[in-house]
C-alpha cells in the first residue's frame, strides 16, 4: 500500500491517537496499536514516534518513512530523568530541531495537548475538513479488503439464517433450537464465531425481532418469535486491516402477514430505485428523496405516530472503509456528488409499531456509469 505523504503550509501535520480507534492514523501508518502514539508529516516525509514496546513491530509493519524512538526523544527533553512522560515536551523537541512552528491537526485532536503546544509557542490549527479526504476514494487494494470483510458478514448472515431456519416453532410461537428457546444472543454468538473464522470481529450486531426492530439501532434481546420480522444487521471489522463489511437482511421464520410481505416488497423496490441512481455525480439527497416519494406513494408514510417516529426515518446509506460510518452520505444531508471509487451502503427500511421493521442492505462501489455490488447474499423474507 502506498505511504501517505503530504506537504502542508501548516509546517507539519500531526496526529496523536490510538490507531485502533482513529481511522486517519490507521490510514496514514497502516499500523495497529492500542495506545496513543505520535504521527507527523513534514516536507513530504512521514514519521512515527513509538515506545520501546511497539517500536520493533512498527519498524516491520508501519508504512511510513521514519520510525523514531520515544525513549530516545524523551532523553533529549530530560523527561526520562524525571520519570515523567510529557507528550508536549517530546513534540517541542522534535519540532524545534526541524524548525516547525505551526501544526495542522484533526478536529478530534486532544484539547489539552493542543493547549500545551500553544503555550509552548506553536500555532495549532484544527482541520475544518477531512484530514485525509483521499480516504473517500478507495484504491483497488482497499476494495479487496472491504470485500473480504463483506464475505465475513455474509458468512455470519448465512450462519444466523440457517440457525433460525432450523429452529422449530413451539405452540406459543417461540422459536426452539436444540431443545431450548432461541434467543437473539444465541444468534449473535453464532454470527461472532463465524466472523472470527474469517478473521473479523462482529460486535454490536443487531438481531431484533418484532417490535424491537422498530428502533433501527436496537441490538435486540430475548426469545425470537415465529411469524415476526427479524432484522439481522452485521458489520464485522477485519482484525488484520481495519476495514469493515456491512449487510442487513430481514427474515421471518414461519409465515409473514400480507402486510409484512407488502412492506418487504416495497423496501426491496426502494433499494432498487436507489441502486439505479447511484453513479458518479449522483446526489445523495436526491436518491434518498426518490425512495421517500416511492414509499409515500405506496401508502407507507414517514412521520410521528403514537409518539414515535415510524416509516423511513434514517438515511439511505453511508460510506464504509476504515470507519463503519464515513463520507459520503446518501441522506437528506448528502449534498456532494458521488465519486467513482466510493464504497457506500444502500439500506432503506420501513418501521411500524405493531408490525415490526424491514431493512435490506447491500454495499456497492460507485463507478462512472453506475455501481458494482459487493454483496452476493440473497434477499428472502420467509425461511
Amino acid at each position: 500500500m502506498p505511504k501517505v505523504k503530504r506537504a502542508s503550509r501548516a509546517g507539519a501535520r500531526l496526529i496523536f491517537a490510538s490507531s485502533e480507534g482513529n481511522a486517519d492514523l490507521l490510514y496514514a501508518s497502516r499500523f495497529f496499536a492500542p495506545d496513543a502514539f505520535i504521527y507527523f508529516s513534514h516536507r513530504g516525509k512521514t514519521f512515527l514516534v513509538m515506545n520501546d514496546l511497539e517500536i520493533d513491530r512498527a519498524r516491520q509493519q508501519a508504512r511510513v518513512d521514519h520510525i523514531l524512538s520515544l525513549s530516545e526523544e524523551e532523553k533529549k527533553t530530560g523527561a526520562g530523568r524525571k520519570k515523567t512522560f510529557n507528550t508536549a515536551a517530546v513534540l517541542q523537541s522534535l519540532f524545534s530541531s526541524r524548525k516547525i512552528r505551526s501544526l495542522l491537526v484533526p478536529s478530534s485532536f486532544p484539547l489539552g495537548l493542543a493547549d500545551q503546544l500553544r503555550h509552548l509557542g506553536f500555532r495549532v490549527t484544527a482541520s475544518s475538513k477531512a484530514f485525509f479526504p483521499e480516504r473517500e476514494i478507495k484504491r483497488k487494494d482497499e476494495i479487496r479488503e472491504i470485500i473480504k470483510a463483506q464475505r465475513a458478514a455474509e458468512a455470519g448472515m448465512g450462519g444466523a439464517i440457517e440457525m433460525i431456519r432450523q429452529s422449530r416453532i413451539s405452540p406459543n410461537g417461540n422459536l426452539i433450537w436444540n431443545g431450548t428457546r432461541l434467543t437473539a444472543d444465541f444468534v449473535k454468538q453464532r454470527i461472532a464465531n463465524v466472523a472470527m473464522q474469517h478473521g473479523c470481529i462482529a460486535s454490536h450486531t443487531i438481531v431484533a425481532c418484532g417490535e424491537q426492530g422498530c428502533d433501527p439501532h436496537n441490538e435486540g434481546s430475548g426469545v425470537l418469535r415465529a411469524h415476526q420480522p427479524i432484522i439481522l444487521d452485521i458489520f464485522p471489522r477485519s482484525q488484520a486491516t481495519g476495514y469493515w463489511g456491512d449487510i442487513t437482511r430481514t427474515v421471518v421464520r414461519g409465515r409473514a402477514s400480507q402486510q409484512l410481505k407488502s412492506v418487504f416488497r416495497s423496501v426491496l423496490k426502494g433499494q432498487a430505485i436507489a441502486l439505479r441512481q447511484i453513479r458518479e455525480g449522483g446526489l445523495g439527497h436526491e436518491i434518498h428523496q426518490a425512495i421517500l416519494e416511492y414509499f409515500d406513494g405506496q401508502g407507507f408514510q414517514t412521520g410521528q405516530r403514537d409518539g414515535r417516529m415510524q416509516g423511513f426515518f434514517h438515511g439511505t446509506g453511508h460510506g464504509v472503509g476504515l470507519e463503519i460510518h464515513e463520507a459520503p452520505r446518501i441522506s437528506p444531508r448528502g449534498k456532494d456528488p458521488l465519486k467513482s471509487g466510493q464504497v457506500v451502503t444502500v439500506e432503506p427500511g420501513l418501521y411500524y409499531s405493531g408490525l415490526g421493521g424491514v431493512r435490506l442492505e447491500d454495499m456497492v462501489v460507485v463507478t462512472a456509469t453506475g455501481h458494482h455490488n459487493l454483496t452476493r447474499f440473497p434477499k428472502v423474507l420467509e425461511i
